[in-house]
C-alpha cells in the first residue's frame, strides 16, 4: 500500500506542522513515510507545498508524480488548483474555503470556491470558523488533520496521540484546544461525506 498526499498553502498557515503531525502518526501506526522538503516562499503569505508519501514497504523518493496523488489538501482554496495535475483520476480534494489574499488581483471568492466545489471528490470546509469554535484561531491546520482522518490509513487515536506529542510543551490548554479542533474537523468532514 502506497498513499500520497500533496499539501497546500500559504506561510503562516501550518502546512509543515500538519504534514509532520502526518507523518508522524503513521509512523507511530507502523507505516512508512517520506516527507518532502517544504517548497515555495515559507515565509508569511508565499506559496507553500509539501508532499507526503505513506507506505507499507519502502519510500525511494518523497516527490509524488504526476497523477498519482491520493489526496490534494489545501489550507488556502486557489491553492488548490497548482496542485490538480498531480491528483489520481479518483483522487480526493479537501480545502478550506477561507482565502489569504497575498496576490493583488485575487480572483473573486465566489468564483474560486463555486469552481472548487464542483471538482470531483471534493470537499471545501470553513476551518476558520471550526478553529475559533474550537478556542484558537491558529487551529485551523488541526481542524484539517480532524478532516482528513477519514481518508487516511492512519486511526484517529493515533492521529490525537500525535496531537498531544505536538503540543504537550505549550500546556494543557493548547491541547485542550487542538484535540477539540480535530474533533471538530472530524464531524464537520463527516457531514460533509454524508451530503455527497
Amino acid at each position: 500500500m502506497t498513499f500520497d498526499i500533496v499539501f497546500a498553502g500559504v506561510g503562516g498557515q501550518g502546512v509543515l506542522s500538519l504534514a509532520t503531525i502526518l507523518a508522524e502518526s503513521a509512523q507511530a501506526d507502523g507505516l512508512r513515510s517520506k516527507q518532502s522538503e517544504i517548497h515555495g516562499m515559507s515565509q508569511r503569505g508565499g506559496a507553500v507545498s509539501v508532499c507526503l508519501r505513506l507506505s507499507t514497504h519502502p519510500i525511494h523518493s518523497p516527490r509524488v508524480s504526476r497523477g498519482m496523488a491520493d489526496l490534494v489538501v489545501s489550507l488556502e482554496p486557489l491553492e488548490t488548483f497548482r496542485y490538480l495535475g498531480l491528483l489520481k483520476r479518483e483522487g480526493r480534494i479537501v480545502s478550506s474555503e477561507n482565502p489569504i489574499r497575498n496576490i493583488a488581483d485575487y480572483p473573486a471568492l465566489d468564483s474560486v470556491l463555486r469552481t472548487l466545489r464542483a471538482l470531483p471528490n471534493a470537499h471545501v470546509l470553513d476551518l476558520e470558523a471550526l478553529a475559533r469554535h474550537a478556542g484558537n484561531s491558529r487551529t485551523t491546520n488541526v481542524v484539517m488533520v480532524g478532516a482528513l482522518s477519514h481518508l487516511l490509513p492512519i486511526s484517529p487515536a493515533t492521529l490525537e496521540a500525535g496531537i498531544r506529542r505536538r503540543f504537550e510543551a505549550k500546556g494543557a490548554r493548547v491541547v485542550t484546544q487542538n484535540l477539540t479542533a480535530f474533533r471538530l474537523g472530524r464531524g464537520a468532514m463527516a457531514g460533509s461525506t454524508a451530503r455527497d
